[in-house]
């Protein structure tokens, strides 16, 4: 007991250290699966996937993904419906962080097919992979 006492402060910052260490990991599993640039490649050529780009409308603005529609994370929640019910959905941010709450929102709202574009824009353009502005 007096070793817990003593070393209470190590003790906490053992366990907040190992927290934050299996935070992203928890995260990733919450967001459901993620692609990569060829897997996301093919999914929008094979299975004509919808590309949702939930970045606010200026970072939108700056370069998307070809085809993507644009709908600002803060939002999706009221517009789901503007989704076709019949297709995959690939959700893509800047960096891939934010991309995990939007395909919860769309789980929740009853879709089955969402996936994340692991690493965002950045991922997609360090591919060499087209950008529409």
């Amino acid at each position: 007991m007096e070793f817990l006492t003593e070393n209470i402060v190590l003790i906490v910052i053992a366990f907040a250290s190992g927290a934050m260490l299996v935070w992203p990991l928890i995260l990733r599993r919450s967001a459901g699966p993620s692609l990569d640039t060829l897997g996301a490649t093919r999914m929008i050529n094979d299975s004509h996937a919808v590309v949702l780009d939930i970045r606010e409308t200026a970072e939108f603005a700056a370069g998307h993904l070809p085809n993507a529609k644009n709908i600002p994370v803060a939002e999706l929640g009221k517009r789901v419906a503007e989704l076709p019910a019949n297709k995959p959905v690939l959700v893509c941010c800047a960096s891939g962080a934010r991309a995990g709450r939007a395909a919860s929102v769309l789980r929740d709202a009853g879709r089955e097919q969402v996936f994340t574009l692991s690493g965002g824009i950045q991922a997609w353009r360090q591919a060499g992979l087209p950008v529409v502005k």
